[in-house]
């Protein structure tokens, strides 16, 4: 994989971007001025990401994800992660067949829906899960491959399904580890 160098990230305009970001040369961008990266972030090959985006630190986001953050945004708070092919969603037009609906279409005649999506800390969502809008996913969550988020979650739980429902805790162990990792990293 080939990542974008320092200069050409720079070069693309963020609102912010940290240091040691890594984000592949094929990934697209769209609305730069819109996106803040903050340090040891990574976004990976074919990945879609646009609008209002808020990327934490030590993010990851595996290849071919679309985060669509519109103009209500998506917020990845540190240490979150999106595997292969996931997709969130902060707009949606209205399904029910009472508007018209797409991009083609002037907004007087459909009825759109636009919330914000927050990933909170140290969550993982799983390979093909789609996170709809308005969605809180709380901190210390996983998501298991291919789950359908509609609703927001309790904190340090482990979803899956569609819809997706908790199925069982999550321990906290990983909370040590980022104890350590942080005071490693603030001795360099």
């Amino acid at each position: 994989m080939a990542f974008l160098t320092e200069d050409q990230l720079k070069n693309i305009g963020f609102k912010h971007i940290g240091a040691n970001v890594k984000i592949s040369d094929k990934c697209s961008i769209y609305n730069p001025e819109e996106i803040t990266i903050d340090d040891n972030s990574r976004i990976d090959d074919f990945c879609l990401i646009s609008g209002v985006i808020r990327i934490g630190k030590n993010v990851h986001i595996a290849a071919y994800c679309n985060l669509a953050g519109g103009i209500s945004g998506i917020t990845m708070d540190d240490f979150s992660g999106l595997a292969y092919g996931c997709h969130v969603f902060t707009q949606s037009d209205d399904y029910s067949g009472e508007t018209m609906t797409n991009p083609t279409i002037p907004k007087k005649f459909k009825k759109e829906t636009f919330k914000a999506v927050s990933i909170g800390k140290h969550v993982i969502v799983g390979t093909k899960s789609t996170i709809l809008p308005g969605v809180v996913i709380s901190e210390g969550c996983s998501v298991g491959a291919m789950s359908m988020v509609t609703k927001s979650t309790k904190p340090w739980g482990i979803y899956f399904g569609i819809p997706a429902k908790r199925i069982k805790e999550r321990k906290m162990d990983l909370l040590e580890l980022e104890e350590k990792y942080i005071t490693e990293l603030n001795s360099k």
